[in-house]
């Protein structure tokens, strides 16, 4: 029978990231859910075992959880899915304030039910697209956006150029093309508020697979008002 205590708490050591027991009985709870809700909705690849879930879902979340602040800060996922990552990062940080934005319904109703079953506050889930004002408004403060959905660094931040005012950090999950993506989004990246500050190279503790997580803060000078 699969371990999932034991599988995600090797690769968190591997990684080098610690989390409560507390946390753990949180995300394998998740686990069993996601793997009972997706015999039926959509939300994750179902040809997945139970070890490249663990990796490419949990672990790979969690890699960002070092990048955060804990208390006072506030992730904005855009096109979050299942909850990955700003849901699961919640699960093993509480402190975090999170909003989640999905336009599926199915998979809204997993978020909503998830956040029941874990006991979490703090988290808003907007049933829209992040090009939606009304429900979600320019005004609002994020400390920090990522979207691991969106596979290019151009639209995202053209996405997220409408919050800069409150001068949040990007958190952009990439792979190994990272570098031939920056490239591509140069001019888009020359117009926008944002400017690239950090690189944290990861890899994933099973499979080898690499990862770039690049940062993006706002450049005063260009700051939205």
């Amino acid at each position: 029978m699969f371990d999932f205590h034991k599988k995600l708490n090797a690769g968190l050591e591997i990684l080098k990231i610690e989390i409560s027991p507390e946390a753990c009985d949180r995300l394998a709870l998740y686990f069993s859910e996601l793997k009972k809700w997706n015999r039926k909705v959509n939300l994750i690849a179902k040809s997945a075992d139970d070890e490249q879930i663990v990796e490419k879902h949990f672990l790979d979340s969690l890699t960002i959880l070092p990048l955060l602040d804990g208390i006072g800060t506030h992730l904005l996922d855009i096109g979050t899915g299942a909850g990955f990552p700003a849901l699961v990062c919640k699960a093993a940080c509480p402190e975090l304030a999170v909003t989640l934005v999905e336009p599926r319904s199915k998979r809204v109703s997993f978020l909503g039910h998830m956040v029941r079953t874990l006991g979490l506050k703090e988290v808003s889930i907007l049933t829209c697209r992040v090009e939606d004002e009304k429900q979600l408004p320019s005004t609002l403060k994020f400390t920090h956006i990522t979207a691991r959905a969106v596979t290019e660094i151009g639209p995202f931040l053209q996405m997220v150029e409408r919050f800069s005012s409150a001068g949040p950090q990007l958190v952009c999950m990439k792979g190994p093309k990272w570098r031939e993506e920056l490239e591509a989004a140069s001019e888009t990246l020359a117009r926008s508020p944002y400017r690239l500050n950090r690189v944290v190279e990861c890899t994933l503790p099973f499979s080898g697979a690499e990862r770039k997580i690049l940062m993006f803060a706002v450049d005063e000078r260009n700051r939205k008002i």
